[in-house]
């Protein structure tokens, strides 16, 4: 168990470094992702404002079907391009939420750029 809570505060350490260094505007929104056990959650927010502009989760009815792991992850990555594409949103900055950027948080990246998106 302490070993849990130690994971946690690192994680939680990283992730405060990080928002200290990147914003999101309307033009760029900041990308956040967060992943539980069974689910894979991303939304791009506007820090300006304090709007989430879209977001996405294999938690929603229609994507239920994809399953929380390397595949699923760039798959949702790819549906949550299509849904800021349709918004007219080009570029991102990519917040890790103080995950190590590897496994299912890339795999999410490499789907939203695989969609034509830059970060």
């Amino acid at each position: 168990m302490k070993r849990l809570i130690e994971m946690e505060n690192r994680r939680s350490r990283r992730k405060r470094g990080i928002r200290a260094k990147i914003s999101g505007t309307m033009e760029r929104p900041r990308l956040t992702v967060y992943k539980s056990n069974l689910y894979i959650y991303a939304q791009a927010i506007d820090d300006q404002t304090g709007v989430t502009i879209a977001s996405i989760s294999n938690k929603e009815k229609e994507l239920s079907n994809i399953k929380s792991n390397l595949d699923g992850a760039g798959k949702l990555g790819e549906e949550m391009g299509k849904r800021l594409k349709e918004k007219n949103i080009e570029k991102l900055v990519f917040d890790r939420n103080g995950y190590i950027f590897h496994g299912k948080v890339k795999a999410l990246a490499d789907g939203i750029r695989k969609a034509g998106l830059v970060f």
